[in-house]
């Protein structure tokens, strides 16, 4: 991320340099009669106390502070301030408290301790900014898992300790900063006030854009919003800012004059600022709209990627944390696209325009154009590697959801800012803004939901390489800076050019000939960790999931190298078994391997993945089938996958094609051991996969020597903590071909229905 940071800062930065310094250094050094060279490492030396400003910033934990007792085996009790405004959300509240003092339940004394930790309660008590509370709990480090790191997160804001707390005392009220006290009982007066003028979802939209409360907004708008592009609407950003700004400066310059309503108008945006919460993105937008509002009052003309470079290594400075934020790099990245390929784009539209209809009138079609459509286009090349980079996903959808919104926007801020504030001094005054104020902020609801229903106009991607996003701004800002010299370049590069793309063109082509049907029967054990993930591919290339373990990054990188590139859907995906570990990688992929149908064996609940996936699966209208003793799913050419046995764990299945039998005791339980012992079709088999990663009691040896596999499979994580696989089980498998995910990687068994060929990733 700091990288990221890093090439955000080089276009300003270079234009600074490119257009100013160098003249200056060479002045100076010809006086000085220095060589301008011998300052150049001055870049380094900066950089180097940049590096060492950040590492300065870092806690050594001691036992003075919070995070030193993360972790340990006994409950504390906490005594310490309310920090900010508590979070309330639907089930619970977040409160991030300023410790001061604890102790365990064994002692008598408090011992004084420092530093932020975020308590989570579910008492329906209500506390305000600068309580003095008493919470009891275990002190836990935040979690952290594949998809999102809430650790890193709340490390990058000061918190390194997370309690659930069991019991929430009040000690006292009034312990807070005066000035924030004021502020933050104004923002919960607002927004009292505003879930009382408006309806819902439209008060939980104002309060999210008027006061930065997202918490009340439901989570079905809140993900119409994300899949649309247009999640910046609801958030404070630098274009709420800069409607703030314009109010203030058109109210207090008539009333007081210039000077005086410029300084009344630097006060207002500051102490909107810190009642929204003062976070980077919002603080990066307030100092560059004073500096854009100094400028204008001192006669001088700004250099906006310049400002936007010195208050980005001001906060970074300040909070080097700042650098981590993502709706700070957002917001930075949109705000210097804007800066960059606005004015371009806009050219570009006129002389476009001008080809068809006369300049004047291309000229005026220009400004409405550019103002809706062509700044939302320049802020988003300049954000869409962040946002695949960190959402991994592209909304198509945005492109036409931006037009559409952002022209009311600045009504909905500027009346439903009216509302909250005039509503705070007399409610029916309030009503009256908030009903000229609700056609626009139900207007922006429905045409965002409408948007979100559109198929697949929301692309997920998957994880994404950071050296792909930093190539892309690499490419992206040597284009804007460089291009007279790779104009040149690639004149001398021309034949080149259509050789790398027929290079291109020629490994997509092999990629696709490589998984295209072959008409033989592929059988994929994936390496997925102490789970179980099986792809088949069938001789006429439909594409069958079974299970997929638990890493959502581990099962989408499996799928995305044997699946055809550009047709990654599967014809079926089959849930076996219902263990967290074997689905809650299934989740985060299903829309990106969209299954055409789904076989579900077992309970569609009794665990969290299951009931995750079964409820995604609904709102998906995935059409499902529910699995039944003695089903056989046809594959074509003759191969089926057959249901033996189920129960509410799972299934047992066994794959078959010609001679070919693999068995698949995904939901295996005790009851069903007899039942294959005693069918003679199951001597002989082809290929059996272990149940339950080996675990002993489900593989006993008279089963194996029952079965006599040509090949036993099984999937285990490297040093599973859990013991798996049961030594008594490797013992049994003594003298059998055994293959293991934890020391072969992915197994690979190709089949036509006669002989069988196996291939492994480690050998």
């Amino acid at each position: 991320m700091a990288a990221i940071s890093l090439v955000l800062f080089i276009p300003p930065i270079y234009r600074t340099w490119s257009r100013r310094i160098p003249g200056r250094i060479s002045h100076i050094t010809q006086q000085m009669k220095i060589p301008s060279v011998s300052l150049y490492p001055l870049i380094f030396l900066f950089i180097g106390l940049g590096a060492m400003r950040f590492i300065s910033t870092r806690p050594v934990i001691t036992p003075e502070l919070i995070a030193y007792y993360n972790d340990q085996p006994v409950e504390f009790q906490v005594e310490g301030v309310v920090a900010e405004s508590p979070d309330q959300r639907d089930t619970y509240t977040n409160i991030r408290m300023r410790v001061e003092q604890l102790h365990n339940k064994e002692e008598n004394s408090f011992s004084p301790v420092s530093g932020l930790i975020l308590v989570r309660t579910f008492s329906t008590g209500e506390f305000q900014y600068g309580d003095r509370i008493q919470v009891q709990g275990r002190i836990q480090t935040p979690a952290e898992n594949e998809d999102f790191s809430y650790r890193d997160y709340l490390a990058h804001q000061g918190i390194y300790s997370f309690m659930v707390a069991d019991n929430i005392d009040l000690v006292g009220r009034g312990n807070g900063n005066p000035l924030l006290t004021v502020l933050y009982a104004f923002q919960r007066r607002a927004l009292s006030v505003i879930y009382r003028i408006f309806p819902d979802p439209e008060a939980s939209l104002v309060a999210g854009i008027i006061l930065g409360v997202q918490s009340g907004i439901p989570a079905e708008v809140q993900e119409a919003f994300r899949l649309t592009g247009t999640s910046h609407i609801i958030v404070i950003s630098g274009f709420n800012i800069t409607i703030i700004a314009l109010m203030f400066t058109y109210l207090f310059s008539r009333i007081l004059g210039r000077y005086k309503g410029a300084i009344f108008t630097t006060i207002g945006i500051i102490f909107y600022t810190l009642m929204v919460g003062a976070n980077p993105a919002v603080v990066r937008a307030a100092i560059l709209g004073l500096f854009t509002l100094l400028g204008h009052l001192i006669g001088r003309r700004q250099s906006g990627p310049n400002s936007l470079a010195f208050v980005a290594a001001a906060m970074a400075g300040f909070t080097p944390d700042a650098l981590w934020d993502v709706s700070f790099q957002l917001s930075f990245a949109a705000t210097l696209g804007i800066m960059l390929y606005a004015e371009p784009f806009t050219r570009g539209f006129t002389s476009l325009a001008s080809h068809f209809i006369p300049r004047d009138r291309a000229e005026r079609l220009a400004r409405p154009v550019g103002e809706y459509f062509l700044i939302t286009l320049a802020a988003q090349l300049t954000t869409l590697p962040l946002i695949v980079y960190y959402f991994q996903r592209i909304s198509i959808t945005s492109l036409i959801a931006n037009p559409l919104i952002l022209p009311v926007q600045p009504a909905v801020m500027t009346l439903g800012g009216l509302a909250a504030l005039t509503g705070v001094i007399f409610q029916p005054l309030g009503q009256l803004f908030a009903w000229m104020a609700w056609p626009f902020t139900a207007y922006t609801i429905r045409v965002v939901e409408s948007l979100a229903t559109i198929p697949h106009g929301s692309i997920p991607l998957g994880q994404v390489a950071l050296i792909t996003i930093l190539v892309f701004y690499a490419f992206l800002f040597a284009f804007t800076f460089a291009r007279s010299r790779l104009a040149s370049i690639a004149r001398r590069m021309t034949p080149a050019i259509p050789l790398a793309l027929l290079g291109v063109v020629t490994v997509i082509l092999w990629k696709a000939a490589m998984y295209a049907p072959d008409e033989l029967l592929h059988v994929t054990i994936l390496d997925v960790g102490t789970a179980d993930g099986v792809l088949i591919q069938s001789p006429e290339g439909r594409s069958i999931l079974i299970n997929g373990g638990a890493s959502t990054n581990e099962l989408s990188d499996a799928l995305g190298r044997r699946l055809l590139p550009f047709n990654r859907s599967l014809d079926w995906l089959v849930i076996a078994d219902i263990d967290n570990e074997d689905l809650a990688g299934i989740p985060g992929n299903l829309e990106r391997f969209s299954p055409t149908n789904v076989l579900w064996a077992g309970n569609t609940y009794g665990t969290r993945a299951a009931t995750e996936l079964w409820s995604q699966i609904i709102s998906q209208s995935i059409p499902t089938t529910i699995m039944q003793p003695g089903q056989a799913l046809a594959l074509g050419s003759g191969a089926t996958l057959n249901v033996l046995s189920i129960d509410a764990k799972g299934a047992v299945l066994l794959l078959a094609w010609g001679n070919f039998r693999m068995l698949l005791p995904m939901g295996m339980d005790f009851s069903v051991l007899e039942s294959l012992m005693r069918n003679s079709a199951m001597r002989n088999i082809s290929a059996l996969i272990l149940a339950e990663s080996g675990y002993a009691p489900l593989n006993p040896q008279e089963l194996i020597a029952y079965l006599n596999p040509q090949v036993a499979l099984l999937s285990v994580a490297a040093g599973d903590k859990s013991g798996l696989s049961s030594p008594e089980t490797i013992e049994a498998l003594k003298g059998y071909n055994l293959l293991r995910t934890d020391q072969n990687g992915w197994i690979e068994i190709v089949t036509d229905g006669t002989r069988m060929w196996v291939e492994v990733e480690n050998k």
